[in-house]
């Protein structure tokens, strides 16, 4: 399917990773969002791992597509991603996520590995990104594309114009841009601190609990996770759910009692029973959607941009 000007609409990590992706393969792209980057990209931890999404085999194929890329921008500072090592763990003795299993250096945890009140944990090294930095390496990459961006809010997609193809990948907004009842807010908040010298992440398996514990370091500063309360639409900072996250990961990591608070960071994942990639044919152009991944959406960004790469074909 050749095109000539594409429009992606929306600039957190899918949309951005979408143009990187289009224009590299010779495309003439133009972002349209109303902030760039997107707020709920920016409150993102962030470690590679699917997170509660769907359907299972696509998600396989996109996070794994993303990993390998994730794994190629480690070796570049300037990228925000490191190859990190730390333990997920559990506090009900459970089989690890098979994505953990192929994860390099992936083995059980003894005891003496856990912290108190742990049954099982598994040591692995994943991608661990800095997304202010990571976001920002985003922008420069856009631009050296090519890629022109503008700052716009709209009522709907068929305002994205000039246009032959527009990619649709607004988030939380595609509710409204789109008529999709299936797509809600899961709100998140996490505490950005001064890292005590912690070089390794560690995260906690709580299900479906919208209280997460996870501590990940970023060079002078650690973001300490999370919560994940469904249907919470709010942006303000909950400073008790702030305190509590605090306490939760002290309680875990004693050298995190003499961190001081930075920022805190509250972003509304954009959640649907199955992420939406899929071409949505519309009269006198082309229209792909790519929102609805929830908490993964840094673990499918590449997976994401590439099948709609894909589905729009050769510039």
């Amino acid at each position: 399917m050749n095109s000539g000007r594409v429009v992606v609409v929306g600039a957190g990590v899918s949309g951005l990773t979408t143009a990187v992706v289009l224009a590299e393969a010779g495309h003439n792209v133009h972002v349209i969002a109303s902030e760039l980057p997107g707020t709920t990209s920016l409150s993102a931890g962030a470690m590679w791992g699917p997170y509660l999404v769907e359907p299972k085999d696509k998600i396989d194929q996109w996070s794994q597509e993303s990993l390998r890329t994730f794994q190629e921008l480690a070796g570049d500072p300037a990228t925000g991603v490191r190859l990190t090592s730390g333990i997920e763990a559990s506090r009900t003795a459970q089989n690890p996520p098979d994505w953990a299993t192929t994860l390099p250096g992936f083995q059980p945890c003894t005891p003496a590995e856990l912290p108190e009140g742990f049954t099982a944990g598994y040591r692995f090294t994943v991608p661990l990104i800095d997304m202010p930095t990571y976001l920002d390496y985003l922008q420069h990459r856009i631009e050296a594309a090519g890629v022109s961006t503008e700052l716009r809010t709209l009522s709907s997609l068929d305002e994205a114009q000039p246009a032959d193809v527009v990619v649709n990948c607004t988030g939380l907004s595609a509710r409204s841009l789109t008529d999709d009842p299936r797509l809600r807010p899961i709100r998140g908040q996490q505490v950005a601190v001064t890292n005590p010298g912690l070089t390794e992440f560690f995260s906690e398996d709580t299900g479906t609990s919208p209280d997460l514990l996870c501590i990940y370091p970023h060079g002078d500063i650690a973001v300490l996770g999370g919560t994940a309360i469904d249907g919470d639409e709010s942006l303000a900072v909950d400073h008790q759910a702030a305190e509590a996250i605090l306490a939760r990961c002290r309680a875990v990591e004693p050298r995190l009692a003499q961190a001081r608070v930075l920022d805190h960071r509250v972003g509304l994942r954009p959640t649907r029973d199955h992420v939406r990639v899929e071409a949505d044919p519309v009269e006198g152009r082309k229209l792909f959607h790519n929102y609805g991944h929830g908490g993964a959406g840094v673990t499918l960004s590449w997976g994401c941009a590439y099948q709609i790469k894909s589905m729009i074909g050769d510039p």
